[in-house]
């Protein structure tokens, strides 16, 4: 059964929490006149078409047409029922709010909860473990040996697995767990051929993996043993997509956002060292490549990355591979390029934090830079042979570039180092680019039809372009609403949907509640209807319409309904004269010279 929330209270939550301050720890806003702007959480796009309005509370995507208030927003990026966004945003305000949130009306223990609370449970247990127990003391020496803090080891809730077949399995059956329920969490393995089931982490360090939200949805546990495989990571899950998710994301945010710029690093220990060394806006992917919903993801909070892995060949391949994918994307990428035999943590604990920051992170290679380290590896320059293969591929990644200074710098540095023109690198350089820019039009053109989030520009009807008008109108005022409901007499839209919204809105009138548009999202259940409302809403009208305005936007509906008419009368006219009924094709052209002369 569905809780209902007071109306009084829904207002008092939604004034103490501005839809601005909400949707930028998701996506990073800039002020663009009145309005906020930022990349859409919704769908993957390269420009900002996602606008949040302060003054109105809502938030509208010119995009995939995504819209609504605080409470939709939260609804949607988090996929929470009403009920739980209000809880949650009441929480935040300080609001008393004594609702059930536990699965909203359903069974307290559902699938989804139960795998929840046991890796709840779980995460907090090999914690304790680890840092108080005598079964956890091979595990904390371990950790402190390689330079972890007590302090790091609290911030990131590391914990310890016992050797053990069954101690997790025998656990979780006591707190009432289904056995079978926890395997599919990938908490427990099942041994067909016995029908039971055993623990899936056993004698390792254990790193709990938090979704955006703060709650631990998988392990990855790192072997103390020498003949285990180092990492093991939780399956994939209904709680766990290792190609969207992000370790200490949701600890890295704020600095991320802070400042302005996020590190990927290859491993947890990477990630848990550099915070340890000041650098807090890291994180590393899980143990897969860095992926196209990696980069979406963290692109709505900064648009500025530096890539930090390891010096073997393994880490700068990789590294190769993420920045041309975040290069791609139009998004700045820097690669700090590590000293030969070192990985991000062994530097931190052999010279510092300082040097760290400093040697490392601040002197990260610009995307042209690493390139010419990148294919300058293995080269032997005294041979022309494999000069020219250099100088050839490095004017091909040049090309690549999207600022004409910086690809000008570039070739400059070529021309100097290898004793060449300038003007002949250029000349080269504005046909690669040439060539670049038709192949980026031809995908682009064969993308376009597969982009459903793409839309053409052009200019709506009159009569569309009024209906949005008359219901900017009637949101802003309740007179003026009944007011215009008055002067259309019964006349219905010739857009459904906006017949509907004013059904609605008048509906929402009558009730006694108040002018807000917000408000009235919540009382808008349908989800396309609430899209058109807020991109209705982006308009940028006079706060008072005059009495011209409105009776010409009344005016220039009835005109499009007898365009119709005409429309109509004219086929049945042609049809007429095709079936020789001359005396029904004669009334019918009276008629039709009718409707032109009163249009």
């Amino acid at each position: 059964m569905s809780q209902r929330i007071p109306e009084e209270t829904v207002l008092e939550i939604k004034n103490k929490n501005d839809i601005v301050d909400i949707v930028g720890e998701y996506v990073q806003l800039k002020k663009q006149g009145r309005n906020y702007f930022g990349l859409c959480p919704f769908h993957g796009e390269k420009t900002s078409s996602f606008s949040v309005a302060a003054d109105k509370q809502i938030f509208h995507c010119f995009g995939c047409g995504a819209g609504g208030n605080v409470f939709s927003f939260l609804m949607d990026i988090e996929g929470i029922s009403f009920v739980e966004a209000a809880k949650k945003l009441a929480d935040r305000s300080g609001v008393p709010l004594d609702v059930d949130v536990s699965s909203n009306g359903e069974k307290q223990h559902s699938a989804l909860n139960d795998m929840l609370e046991a890796h709840e449970f779980l995460r907090g247990l090999y914690h304790t473990v680890l840092l108080k127990t005598k079964q956890g003391e091979e595990a904390l020496k371990y950790l402190l040996n390689r330079g972890f803090t007590k302090d790091s080891i609290e911030k990131f809730q590391i914990g310890y697995a016992i050797d053990s077949w069954n101690y997790t399995t025998d656990l979780l059956s006591k707190k009432g767990y289904s056995l079978d329920r926890m395997e599919q969490a990938g908490l427990l393995i099942k041994r067909e051929t016995e029908n039971s089931y055993v623990d899936r982490f056993r004698h390792r360090i254990m790193f709990p993996i938090l979704d955006r939200q703060g709650k631990t949805i998988a392990f990855s546990g790192r072997a103390l043993a020498s003949d285990e495989n180092k990492y093991l990571n939780s399956p994939e899950t209904v709680l766990f997509n290792k190609s969207k998710v992000l370790y200490n994301f949701q600890n890295a945010r704020a600095s991320i956002r802070k400042r302005d710029a996020v590190v990927l690093f290859e491993g947890f220990a990477d990630v848990i060292s550099a915070d340890r060394a000041g650098v807090d806006n890291g994180i590393a992917t899980m143990g897969t490549a860095f992926t196209n919903e990696h980069l979406q993801i963290l692109s709505r909070t900064t648009k500025n990355f530096i890539v930090c892995y390891d010096a073997d060949n393994a880490g700068i391949n990789a590294a190769n591979k993420v920045a041309d994918l975040i290069h791609h994307h139009r998004l700045n990428v820097r690669i700090a390029v590590m000293p030969e035999g070192y990985d991000p943590d062994e530097f931190i604990r052999s010279f510092g934090a300082e040097k760290f920051q400093n040697e490392v992170i601040s002197a990260a290679n610009s995307y042209i830079s690493f390139k010419m380290f990148y294919h300058r590896r293995g080269k032997n320059f005294t041979n022309d042979s494999e000069k020219m293969v250099y100088i050839e591929t490095i004017l091909e990644e040049i090309a690549k570039l999207y600022n004409e200074v910086e690809r000008d710098y570039y070739l400059r540095l070529i021309a100097e180092e290898f004793n060449l023109s300038i003007d002949a690198l250029l000349r080269q350089n504005r046909k690669m680019v040439k060539q670049n820019n038709k192949e980026h039009q031809k995908k682009e053109e064969r993308n376009f039809s597969n982009d459903v989030f793409v839309k053409k520009s052009k200019l709506k009807p009159a009569y569309q372009v009024a209906e949005e008008n008359l219901i900017s109108f009637m949101l802003r005022d309740r007179l003026l609403a009944d007011k215009i409901n008055q002067k259309l007499n019964g006349e219905t839209m010739l857009d459904v949907r906006h017949q509907a919204i004013i059904m609605y809105l008048i509906s929402y009138y009558n009730e006694g509640r108040p002018a807000d548009t917000s408000l009235f999202l919540n009382y808008l259940q349908n989800q396309a209807l609430r899209m058109v409302v807020t991109e209705i809403e982006m308009k940028s009208l006079h706060l008072e319409p005059s009495e011209k305005e409105i009776n010409d936007c009344i005016s220039q509906i009835g005109k499009q309904k007898q365009l119709e008419v005409l429309q109509q009368k004219e086929h049945e006219q042609k049809e007429a004269e095709r079936k020789k009924d001359f005396n029904l094709a004669s009334q019918l052209a009276l008629e039709i010279i009718e409707i032109k002369k009163s249009l």
